[in-house]
């Protein structure tokens, strides 16, 4: 018997994706609105927007560039002629009556992901361009926003090559991830930067025919994606079980209940009335332009992991953990400037991560920049402090958002790296503790930690911890 998320079953389950991903642009796909996210109601709309009589949408094509990254980004391939098309269907907040998208012809197709813990490859059939609908407020009335209505999203369509709730969760994060590297989407679920739709059906195991599919739609954060799946496969289980037969439907989920459940018959083509937009010519895309884009294209975190292990001597782990967020892979990009890799992974991963949990806080928001740690380490570095008082510095830095220079100054503490002064402080711990030396020489060797803390007491831990050793084992 094979399993099903350790549940034994004669069934496999056969998912497919669409991810909903706002296009990062500062203006709507036709219209000159902002984006911005948290404004007030109904603040960002234009006449295109709320649909009035004779006004005509106008293409923003920095939104066809970002589309090209983010299908770059996934290779896939990008169709030098694609077109937009008319979604016909009626709900309050979508006031043209109607949704601007790619049918026919989408910007890209063919694309794909690899999933590293899973070692497997999913496809992606096509990624399009669609304007998103307004939203409905529902309080002691209903009321409507339409400041996202006409925001440009990406619609990323897997093939249904995932069979689990936890391969479509590794799917989810690398495709936010990749987006995210490439500048295309903030990857923000809770924003709703990033929405997905889950097309499920279950076979029993070896068979090659598909199952009756359901699609549970708006699903916002990775942990729902799972958790609906896993319901809507086994609710599947148990209607085939008892010899019913599966509809094809379009499903919630209720995230208090943690079920599926039906909200209309699902749809097909035919449905919408899908036409070619009269008011848009077809998007031409030069050779020229895809060249150009793809040489602006970053380092993905694939290639960015392999090349920290290989090349850098980091830790696959380390690896993993800088990779698996931009903005850490960025800081530590810049750290790596100037020091050493291994120092850089530590300060990091150990000293910033440490401070940054404590206070709940997320990289973006450290008060302690990158290029701040960097000056803090070259002042290791140099013999200007130690790294234990290094450690005091950061903890000031990090409270007060002052830089190590203006610290070290203010507190007084350059380290003691002058032969003769830590000298002098040498020979006089060792005639304040001369029984202590005579238990040295007869081979209490332990006690060499005893005189270097006493040093360091003395010198109130500024003193230049090599050089201390380097004396003292010549006075002893």
């Amino acid at each position: 018997m094979n399993t099903i998320e350790g549940k034994d079953c004669k069934w496999e389950m056969v998912i497919g994706l669409e991810v909903h991903a706002q296009v990062s642009s500062n203006a709507k796909l036709f219209s000159s609105s902002s984006t911005e996210f948290g404004a007030g109601p109904n603040s960002q709309v234009t006449l295109v927007d709320a649909a009035m009589p004779g006004t005509m949408p106008v293409l923003n094509y920095y939104c066809i560039e970002q589309a090209i990254r983010s299908g770059l980004a996934l290779s896939g391939e990008i169709n030098l002629k694609s077109f937009f098309d008319r979604k016909n269907y009626f709900y309050p907040d979508l006031p043209q009556g109607y949704q601007i998208t790619q049918f026919y012809e989408p910007i890209v197709k063919n694309g794909k992901i690899f999933l590293t813990e899973s070692n497997k490859e999913i496809r992606i059939a096509r990624i399009h361009l669609e304007q998103d609908a307004g939203k409905s407020i529902h309080e002691d009335k209903t009321y409507i926003d339409l400041n996202r209505a006409g925001v440009a999203l990406m619609e990323i369509v897997s093939e249904p090559d995932i069979r689990s709730p936890k391969e479509a969760a590794e799917y989810i994060k690398k495709l936010r991830l990749i987006l995210r590297y490439a500048g295309t989407c903030d990857g923000d679920m809770e924003k709703g930067s990033l929405r997905c739709d889950a097309n499920v059906s279950v076979r029993p195991i070896g068979s090659e025919e598909f199952g009756t599919r359901c699609e549970i739609k708006n699903l916002n954060s990775i942990r729902y994606v799972m958790q609906a799946i896993e319901y809507e496969a086994y609710r599947q289980i148990k209607v085939l079980e008892s010899g019913g037969n599966v509809n094809q439907d379009t499903m919630l989920f209720d995230t208090s209940l943690g079920e599926t459940k039906v909200m209309r018959s699902k749809e097909n083509a035919l449905d919408y009335r899908y036409f070619p937009e009269p008011d848009l010519l077809p998007v031409t895309i030069t050779q020229k332009t895809i060249d150009s884009i793809m040489l602006t294209l970053p380092e993905f975190p694939d290639d960015k992991k392999k090349r920290y292990i290989e090349e850098l001597g980091i830790s696959k782990y380390d690896a993993e953990v800088i990779t698996s967020d931009k903005e850490v892979a960025d800081y530590f990009e810049e750290l790596i400037k100037k020091h050493n890799p291994k120092t850089a992974v530590t300060w990091l991963t150990v000293e910033l991560f440490g401070r940054l949990n404590k206070s709940g806080l997320s990289i973006m928001q450290s008060p302690v920049k990158a290029s701040d740690l960097s000056d803090l380490l070259d002042f290791v570095i140099d013999n200007t402090i130690s790294s234990k008082i290094a450690k005091h510095v950061f903890d000031l830095m990090f409270e007060s958002g002052k830089s190590a220079a203006s610290i070290i100054e203010e507190q007084g503490l350059k380290q003691i790296a002058d032969e003769d002064v830590i000298t002098s402080i040498v020979s006089s711990i060792l005639k304040s503790h001369k029984d202590k030396v005579l238990e040295y020489k007869n081979g209490k060797e332990r006690l060499f930690g005893f005189f270097v803390g006493e040093i360091m007491k003395e010198t109130k831990g500024k003193a230049n911890p090599e050089l201390v050793n380097l004396i003292l084992r010549k006075k002893l």
